[in-house]
């Protein structure tokens, strides 16, 4: 237990694996875990590219590896699929959820340990689309492609 300390993986480079202290870090995020929620559920597609190179998202973000136990914003697959299961219809999940849960610190100069240089910026696509500001604050929708690009 880190006792407030800042843990190593949300400053490390990638890749990022998914965090064991689910519960901590759903709390964190604003989220609970279970029951998943049915009133709406749908599936955002999540791309991390830096340098040019994928990063894997890895599965089980935001599911409690001792009880299996989910919050509303989740992974199960590496494949960059995020789970949206609410149990309230029209609830808002910001991608910063996401990344709150996993860990990972997200700027809009930084992605954990990699920042970007001479002043450049994150650039933050939805649907291809720019998306300028805070990366945390990005709404998740159903049928979105989100791509986060380090130049």
């Amino acid at each position: 237990e880190s006792g407030g300390a800042v843990d190593p993986d949300q400053i490390s480079m990638p890749p990022w694996p998914a965090p064991t202290d689910v519960p901590a870090r759903v709390a964190s995020a604003g989220l609970d875990l279970g029951p998943i929620g049915t009133a709406e559920h749908y599936h955002p597609q999540l791309r991390i590219v830096i340098d040019g190179k994928d990063v894997p998202i890895p599965a089980n973000i935001g599911v409690d590896p001792t009880t299996g136990a989910m919050s509303a914003v989740h992974t199960h697959e590496t494949d960059g699929t995020i789970h949206i299961e609410a149990d309230t219809a029209g609830e808002t999940f910001t991608l910063g959820q996401l990344f709150t849960q996993w860990g990972v610190t997200l700027t809009p100069t930084q992605i954990g340990g990699v920042t970007a240089k001479n002043g450049q910026q994150l650039n933050l696509t939805s649907n291809g689309t720019p998306v300028a500001g805070d990366p945390n604050d990005l709404r998740l929708e159903p049928d979105q492609v989100i791509v986060l690009r380090m130049p």
